[in-house]
């Protein structure tokens, strides 16, 4: 019998260091009914933005360029970042999640109130929602439609034509659940956590239930242990599995047919849920080792251990290469079929640059966003080697963690709320 989502939580003092204080606003404030975010203006914006040579992190020599420096990923001379195509302030209300930035149709969208979709080649609106995105729920995508938990918190689920910001779908639970969350989208289901009401209008227990994607129909509903949280959730699906993990320290699949759950591994180190996957495998970082486990039946299927007791960080498959950086600053370049080391590179660390926590791809350029602000931005990498090619920073000083996304024609990097486009 498969066991259920275990609810204690072991996590090991000081394993990552805590999380960081956005971080830890956005797992706490999901659950909650916040009150509407100020809204914010879409305009022009005149400010001039600053750019760093490869490395400099504010200094005045660059640094650790390496092989590749200055070539693509749309480099200005000298190995210089890109002059942004355009800057815009947003209504960003952001808490560092990699699924509060996206673009598609045409448009790139930041989490924020009003939620504003701004065109990808110039930064003007094309339309904006009043009610915005719920704080600390995902702008979560499929190939046509952008799905939302209502602002209104009515209950429902709503999706939207991303190029017009129209509404073309729409489903409810039910009244005896409350704000249903979508986390994850196949063809076929949108899967969604919502609290379960007690008489008393509290709420002690959550459910994870599937909605049809044509029809908005409830597929199964099941409901998760006292205890098990609905914030905090990171989820992916591939085929008939579910994989999802909350701030309990658990890596839980379920059958996506059925809602029944296949398998769960407790773990200790998952650097705050973090995981990847690619087709029949979940790889998730655990402390110094790195761990790929069978979708069907949760056995180890590779793992990869990290020098010198570094802890590896948040992975990333991109175009069939597991990229990943350890707390040494040292990127790695995985096959994420066998485990097999391609490349490792120590660029990051002779830059004195932070360590990426996201990853975009745009031709053969690696781009990463970091936490912080003075030592970091985007840095854009040779995905062939790993040497850093140049470093983005508008220089605002804000503590917001950098995002990235891209059309593949553009790069898109938020910072607080400023939206930046780059060229690839």
């Amino acid at each position: 019998m498969a066991r259920r989502d275990d609810t204690s939580d072991d996590r090991t003092p000081g394993a990552f260091g805590p999380p960081s204080r956005r971080r830890v606003l956005r797992l706490a404030g999901g659950g909650l009914a916040l009150v509407a975010l100020t809204a914010g203006t879409v305009g022009c914006d005149e400010d001039a933005v600053d750019v760093e040579e490869p490395g400099s992190a504010g200094g005045d020599e660059p640094k650790g360029g390496g092989e590749g420096s200055g070539d693509g990923g749309g480099a200005g001379e000298k190995g210089q970042a890109p002059e942004p195509l355009w800057t815009k302030p947003t209504s960003a209300e952001t808490y560092g999640d990699n699924d509060e930035l996206v673009a598609a149709g045409g448009v790139v969208i930041a989490s924020g109130s009003p939620l504003a979709a701004l065109d990808a080649a110039t930064g003007g609106q094309k339309w904006s929602l009043p009610g915005g995105a719920v704080p600390g729920a995902p702008l979560l995508l499929s190939e046509d439609t952008l799905y939302l938990a209502s602002s209104e918190y009515d209950g429902s689920v709503i999706g939207y034509a991303p190029a017009s910001g129209k509404e073309t779908w729409r489903s409810r639970l039910g009244k005896e659940y409350r704000q249903p969350r979508p986390i994850a989208v196949d063809e076929e289901q949108v899967y969604v956590i919502a609290e379960i009401l007690e008489e008393d209008g509290s709420s002690r227990t959550n459910v994870i239930a599937a909605l049809n994607s044509t029809t908005g129909r409830v597929g199964w509903k099941e409901q998760r242990d006292v205890g098990t949280e609905q914030n905090g959730i990171h989820a992916a699906v591939r085929g008939r599995h579910l994989v999802y993990t909350d701030f309990k320290k658990n890596l839980t699949v379920r059958d996506t047919a059925s809602g029944g759950q296949v398998w769960t591994h407790k773990t200790t180190k998952t650097n705050y849920g973090f995981f990847t996957v690619h087709q029949e495998l979940v790889i998730v970082p655990q402390g110094n080792v790195l761990q790929a486990f069978n979708l069907a039946d949760g056995k180890e299927k590779w793992s990869l251990e990290a020098s010198d007791g570094a802890l590896f960080r948040e992975p990333a498959v991109l175009e069939d290469v597991l990229y990943v950086a350890d707390s040494a600053r040292t990127m790695w370049a995985v096959d994420p079929r066998t485990g097999k080391q391609l490349w490792k590179s120590e660029a990051l660390a002779d830059a004195g640059l932070q360590v990426p926590r996201q990853y975009v791809k745009a031709g053969d350029t690696l781009y990463g966003a970091t936490d912080l602000d003075k030592q970091g931005g985007i840095i854009a990498m040779d995905a062939r080697t790993g040497a850093v090619r140049w470093t983005f920073n508008d220089k605002t000083g804000d503590y917001h963690a950098w995002l990235v996304a891209t059309d593949g024609k553009r790069v898109f990097a938020l910072h607080g709320k400023k939206l930046h486009a780059l060229p690839v």
